[in-house]
C-alpha cells in the first residue's frame, strides 16, 4: 500500500481539526483579526458591487463570511481539499445566497469562472515546491477579470537563517501566551516543519510580478506571516 502523499496528510489533518480550528487559529496565528482585516481592507471594490469572488483554502470560512457581510451582493466560491471544512463554511453561511463550494486541492483545482477577486488565507504555503507555486499563481492570474485583484494571506520565511530564526522565536512568543512549550515544540512546529512548505516574501513578490501582475504590494506584516498581491 502506497503512503499516503503530503496533500492527503495535510487533508487528514484538518478533517481531524476542523470544529475546532477558529479558536486554533487564534492559538496560533499573531494578530490574526489585523490580517484579515488588512486582507479585507485591499479589496477594492464598493460594498454593493455585485463582484465575483473565489476564497482558496477557505478553512472554516471565517474569511469568505466577512466577505458577504461587507459586499452582500457578491457571488461567493469556497474552495478547500477539507469536506469537514467545507461544511463548517456552509454552516457559517446558513441563510446566505449566490455561494458555491468545491472540494479539492491546488493542484487539482481549474478555475471555473474569471473572479473580480481571489484571496486566500493560510493555505497556499502547502504547495510543495517553488515551481508549484508560481504555477499556481499563472493559474490565478489567467483566472482574474480585467483589473481583477488577488490577495494573500500566509506564512513567509525569513530572508537569511537570522531572520528566520528570529521569526521563529517571535511566534513561539506568541504560541507560549495560551500553549505549552512543550505543545508548541512537539505538536505545532513538528507540524509546521512537516506539512509546510513557505518561502520567503521577496521570492512572492517577484513571481507575482514576473508573471504580470500590477501594483504589487505588501498590505501587512508581522515577522513570519504577511498579506500581499496585487491587480491584473
Amino acid at each position: 500500500m502506497e503512503e499516503p502523499s503530503k496533500m492527503e496528510r495535510i487533508r487528514d489533518h484538518f478533517e481531524q481539526e476542523a470544529k475546532e480550528f477558529d479558536q486554533i487559529i487564534l492559538k496560533l496565528i499573531p494578530y490574526y483579526d489585523q490580517m484579515i482585516e488588512a486582507l479585507l481592507s485591499a479589496i477594492p471594490f464598493e460594498k454593493d458591487s455585485k463582484i465575483e469572488m473565489i476564497d482558496l483554502g477557505c478553512g472554516t470560512g471565517n474569511i469568505i463570511k466577512r466577505v458577504k457581510e461587507e459586499f452582500p451582493k457578491a457571488k461567493l466560491a469556497a474552495v478547500d481539499l477539507s469536506i469537514n471544512m467545507i461544511e463548517m463554511t456552509k454552516l457559517k453561511l446558513d441563510g446566505y445566497d449566490e455561494v458555491e463550494y468545491y472540494v479539492d486541492d491546488f493542484y487539482n483545482f481549474e478555475f471555473p469562472n474569471k473572479y473580480d477577486v481571489i484571496i486566500s488565507s493560510l493555505a497556499l504555503h502547502h504547495l510543495v515546491s517553488d515551481e508549484d507555486k508560481k504555477e499556481f499563481y499563472r493559474k490565478i492570474y489567467n483566472a482574474l477579470s480585467s483589473k481583477g485583484v488577488f490577495y494573500n494571506a500566509d506564512v513567509v520565511l525569513g530572508s537569511n537563517q537570522q531572520l528566520q530564526e528570529s521569526y521563529m522565536e517571535k511566534w513561539k512568543e506568541f504560541m507560549s501566551k495560551s500553549c505549552s512549550i512543550e505543545e508548541i515544540e512537539n505538536t505545532w512546529f513538528c507540524k509546521y516543519r512537516e506539512e509546510d512548505s513557505p518561502t520567503t516574501l521577496l521570492n512572492h513578490l517577484n513571481w507575482l510580478q514576473e508573471i504580470g501582475f500590477e501594483n504589487v504590494d505588501v498590505i501587512w506584516k508581522y515577522y513570519n506571516y504577511g498579506v500581499y498581491g496585487g491587480r491584473r
